[in-house]
């Protein structure tokens, strides 16, 4: 039976301030990227996963580590290799000698076991070692042999992934990128945020993101965002661009048919409703309109959206096929 919570919702205006002040907090820590900073706090005040894709040195893992900070969050880094083991980080069952001599098993809890875990380079461990998050993202717990462990709460995994043509990656399993919220891309700076990034990594001090919400604030604020009124148009909208991902629909845009092999899953339709409810109080307001869909489209469906070979051959990406959706999907549904 499901327990009804008690928690009162907070005023769209407190959360567009506490939020505001995170990132300017992880702000202190990272220079530029604004766009990934509001990605990341979208997807975890939705209570889910990112994938972070980009080259290695953009401060990805500086970035997560500075936002943990800000949320005064249990964090927890693990660099996936490949001799990483599945037990390597969900734990395992040890032998302890009890007080009166006898032997027991204990579990040992692995590096899983945090509020905000960064997956470093997901993608350079095999997939049996990937595919051990897919319970933990999924259903917050790990099974060890017959036991079933609780994950603590909040839990948001923050997986970074290098781009599949670099040497020595395994592409993600479909089923496991699913999972994440959104799929969110790192930039290069340009020439002012790397001088902005030098002055502030080569001296004597380095910067720290201090702490603005406890772990009370967060589950408020994860509350909230349920709250959030998303009217049945709304709903309508969302679920009409995700079937038009899917090559198979009669209203699905020519680029769908000639380039995708498959689309987004409800998961996708998921991620754009809850995601626009926390764009909707970034703003200041509590309810969604057409432009938070529209906003949240591109991190929500770029990593649920299959292109063809042919696609792939021609250059076209998942971001470009979405980008014709969204003007190819009218919002009064004509």
């Amino acid at each position: 039976m499901a327990v009804e919570s008690h928690i009162a919702p907070m005023p769209p205006t407190a959360f567009q301030d506490i939020a505001r002040q995170i990132t300017d907090e992880v702000g202190k820590v990272i220079v530029g990227q604004r766009h990934l900073v509001e990605e990341i706090l979208i997807a975890f005040f939705a209570g889910g996963h990112v994938l972070l894709e980009g080259v290695p040195g953009l401060g990805k893992t500086r970035m997560v580590h500075a936002f943990a900070q800000a949320l005064d969050l249990e964090f927890s880094r693990i660099q996936f290799t490949p001799d990483l083991m599945p037990a390597d980080i969900t734990g395992t069952s040890i032998l302890k000698e009890t007080p009166g001599g006898g032997r027991t098993f204990a579990f040992q809890r692995g590096p899983l076991f945090a509020n905000i875990i960064l997956a470093d380079e997901i993608n350079r461990a095999t997939p049996k070692t990937q595919s051990a998050l897919l319970e933990a993202m999924q259903e917050g717990t790990v099974s060890v042999l017959t036991d079933i462990h609780q994950l603590p709460r909040p839990f948001s995994v923050l997986a970074t992934q290098n781009p599949l043509e670099m040497e020595g990656t395994y592409p993600l399993p479909e089923a496991q990128l699913d999972r994440f919220f959104f799929k969110s891309l790192l930039t290069f700076p340009d020439n002012e945020d790397l001088q902005e990034i030098l002055s502030r990594t080569v001296g004597a001090q380095d910067a720290r993101a201090e702490r603005v919400i406890d772990r009370e604030t967060v589950e408020v604020m994860q509350h909230t965002v349920r709250s959030v009124v998303a009217a049945n148009f709304i709903l309508d909208y969302a679920s009409r661009l995700t079937l038009a991902t899917h090559p198979e629909n009669e209203r699905a845009p020519q680029s769908v048919r000639e380039n995708v092999r498959y689309g987004a899953s409800p998961r996708g339709a998921q991620a754009l409703v809850l995601g626009a409810k926390v764009v909707a109080l970034l703003d200041g307001r509590a309810n969604v309109d057409f432009d938070d869909i529209r906003h949240v489209a591109p991190a929500a469906l770029r990593h649920r959206i299959q292109v063809s070979y042919a696609g792939q051959a021609e250059g076209i990406t998942s971001d470009a096929v979405i980008e014709d959706i969204l003007r190819h999907v009218s919002a009064e549904g004509i």
